[in-house]
């Protein structure tokens, strides 16, 4: 490919919105931002990102999962009638939320370690905002055109056309924002059965509420608050500074390379009135096309800044133009504070570009280059991986071997015991009994270390046994109604402890409970 002059790169008149010279008033109209299209290795990846996590949302709840004649089939569902919560192969009950719990854990300290280690990848990859935005400016594209052509349209005058285009946009913006409120109340039903209801009119005030309410949320925040999000409304940017240390990677320009800048020539002039040296410019040529490409309005030569969701388009833009003007690829890239600072100072303070290049198409060795090797090799990611992992793999020994059988048992408060005309004792329980699967269950219930302790059933007050066999409806609780009886104790013993034991007849699963026996 044939090296072009700086003449020839596309200058864009774009000017970060956030300057402290340009910065508006809080309370003054939002400046709009025209992000321009680019295409490159981030932009693909982002694309990519999008489409995976927008088909995660809309496609799940209708993902089929058969679990039974008993049980739901939706593969995602939090049935909150049946408290119960299915993940495919799993079902979480009420008890067991601490499952709950621990995947937000993992949720918050995978952020942490992301942030500690890559930066702010969460909010330029992944974050709902982020991926929405994304999604209403293709839209917006597609209807207004690029960067240009959205400008020279809002500057136009009423026209049929410019009607047109905006009412198509906000149409086409307000049905996405339908759908992702629609398809967030389908993981709280049956999806099929609930959209039917929802489209005849018969499904609850709630969850029309409910798509009411998300379709303002995103109609307002990703197409037309956008970046003031991320901004003045997300708390994220403040504690992920905390977050930060000189070895975490975050889009950086290299001005130890791109200083001092050359937007109209390529003639040598001192950098200073001191230097009587002519030395060459850097290699950025001010075009402007990191500033014209990014959503957050923001120019990464200002250093970091709250406003940097490190999307990484600006990589993207100028390593384009780096390419045709023949230079190396990077002067804005991923980097480390440490790495910036080490190459500044090889650079000296002044800059001088002849210390950075070999040639005019590779840079000089001894200019350091962060990897992702390097960064996961840092002693807080490890940290960060190893208490993630561990989490992960407690989480998954306690669900590969958790009991889908509970056992539970409440003594009569009221009397405790009731002596009986032939002078023994007996004690009222109400024996309650899990069945966390979805099938019929037979269990035998027995007495333990209990040897003169007999069950009696109400409906059977005059059979007495040391065993029954009770049926358990599929994912359903049995709370059984029976008594024990004994004889006195004669060295006048109050109480005593024994177990009830609740075994499956098919699986050989069982469960136990210790309970108390009341002489008094």
């Amino acid at each position: 490919m044939n090296n072009i002059g700086i003449k020839d790169i596309e200058q864009f008149d774009a000017e970060p919105v956030n300057r402290y010279d340009k910065q508006q008033p809080l309370y003054v109209s939002r400046k709009k931002i025209y992000p321009k299209r680019i295409n490159g290795i981030f932009r693909r990846f982002k694309w990519i990102v999008m489409l995976i996590t927008l088909s995660i949302y809309y496609v799940t709840p209708w993902l089929r999962w058969d679990r039974g004649e008993f049980s739901p089939n939706q593969a995602v569902l939090v049935d909150l009638y049946h408290r119960r919560f299915y993940f495919f192969w799993i079902e979480i009950w009420p008890q067991e939320f601490y499952y709950i719990a621990s995947l937000l854990i993992m949720a918050a300290l995978g952020l942490f370690m992301v942030t500690s280690s890559i930066g702010r990848a969460w909010c330029g990859y992944t974050c709902p905002q982020t991926v929405w935005v994304d999604l209403f400016l293709l839209i917006e594209r597609f209807i207004e055109g690029d960067r240009n052509k959205r400008m020279r349209l809002d500057k136009e005058a009423i026209s049929p056309t410019k009607i047109v285009k905006k009412i198509s946009k906000h149409i086409v913006w307000l049905l996405i924002a339908v759908a992702t409120g629609g398809a967030w109340i389908l993981y709280f039903a049956d999806a099929p059965t609930l959209l039917l209801k929802v489209l005849n009119g018969s499904a609850s005030i709630v969850a029309y509420g409910t798509i009411a309410v998300l379709t303002f949320t995103t109609y307002s925040l990703g197409g037309l608050m956008r970046e003031q999000v991320c901004t003045y409304m997300c708390p994220w940017p403040r504690i992920q500074a905390a977050m930060l240390d000189e070895n975490s990677l975050t889009v950086t320009y290299n001005n130890w390379r791109g200083e001092p800048r050359s937007r109209h020539s390529k003639i040598h002039k001192p950098i200073s009135a001191s230097d009587n040296i002519p030395v060459s410019r850097g290699d950025c040529v001010d075009c402007n096309a990191c500033v014209a490409v990014c959503p957050m309005g923001i120019d990464i030569r200002d250093g970091q800044q709250l406003e940097c969701i490190t999307c990484a388009l600006c990589i993207d833009a100028c390593d384009k133009v780096m390419e045709k003007l023949g230079k190396p690829k990077g002067l804005i890239s991923y980097s480390t504070l440490a790495n910036y600072k080490q190459n500044m100072k090889l650079a000296f303070d002044n800059i001088n570009s002849e210390l950075v290049h070999e040639h005019k198409e590779i840079l000089k060795p001894k200019f350091k280059h962060t990897t992702i090797s390097t960064i996961l090799q840092q002693p807080r990611t490890i940290i960060y991986f190893a208490i993630w992992v561990l989490i992960g793999f407690t989480m998954l020994i306690m669900l590969t071997t958790r009991s889908h059988l509970k056992i539970n048992v409440l003594h009569d408060r009221n009397p405790v015991s009731v002596r009986l005309s032939d002078g023994s004792i007996r004690n009222g329980y109400t024996v309650k009994i899990l069945n966390m699967i979805p099938k019929h269950r037979t269990f035998t219930l027995t007495v333990n270390d209990f040897i003169d302790g007999e069950i009696i059933m109400p409906q059977k007050k005059n059979d007495r046994f040391h065993k029954i066999s009770l049926n358990v409806k599929p994912d359903s609780l049995l709370a059984q109604r029976l008594f024990i009886i004994a004889n006195p104790k004669r060295n006048k013993v109050v109480e005593r402890k024994f177990r009830f034991q609740i075994q499956d007849n098919t699986s050989s699963e069982s469960a136990e409970y210790t309970a108390t026996f009341s002489y008094r």
